[in-house]
């Protein structure tokens, strides 16, 4: 199960494009409110009715863990103790976690990135402690993905599905969205 979490001021398209990208490759998401309530508000004023609640989920078939961006959304992940308790935890264990745009600055705060390289939304760089920022729109290294901003939404997504099954079903994902006629 990928987990996606959600949180006042978050990031809509990021978090919504990403959660759309991987259900499209049949890999079972749940979007995850940190909020306390179901319906939370994301940056732009978008209401989004989340799958579960943070106290709700057990997390114990967690595969991925997925942080979207977005101000204030990323720092309320920051701000959310047992969130970054479990995230901590997961990537301890080697688990995979992908963030995006802000959100890569809850890794950088946790220590994650040290020595791995990364990419975040310019300016957020000072936030990724040890890590070597690369500018680049999406970066892999090892356990972590992490994409630039809204506009990697799409090849942050199908990173995700290629590393979660593999390099045919994100290209076909990419091939069926009409993504290589943008490029």
């Amino acid at each position: 199960m990928v987990y996606l979490f959600f949180a006042t001021g978050t990031e809509e398209l990021e978090a919504l494009g990403t959660a759309d990208i991987i259900r499209r490759a049949g890999i079972d998401l749940q979007i995850v409110s940190v909020t306390g309530e179901r319906t939370v508000t994301g940056a732009h004023g978008i209401n989004v009715e989340t799958d579960a609640l943070f106290e709700d989920v057990d997390f114990f078939d967690a595969e991925l863990l997925v942080l979207p961006g977005g101000l204030p959304g990323a720092t309320n992940f920051a701000a959310h103790s047992d969130l970054c308790e479990r995230i901590r935890d997961h990537a301890y264990l080697g688990r995979p976690v992908a963030a995006i745009c802000a959100a890569p600055l809850v890794l950088g705060r946790l220590g994650l990135l040290e020595g791995k390289r990364a990419t975040c939304y310019p300016g957020f760089e000072g936030e990724l402690a040890g890590a070597t920022c690369t500018g680049a729109l999406v970066e892999h290294d090892g356990q972590f993905i992490t994409g630039k901003g809204p506009a990697a939404v799409f090849e942050f997504g199908y990173t995700i599905v290629e590393f979660m099954k593999d390099k045919a079903t994100a290209d076909a994902l990419r091939q069926g969205m009409l993504w290589s006629e943008i490029k």
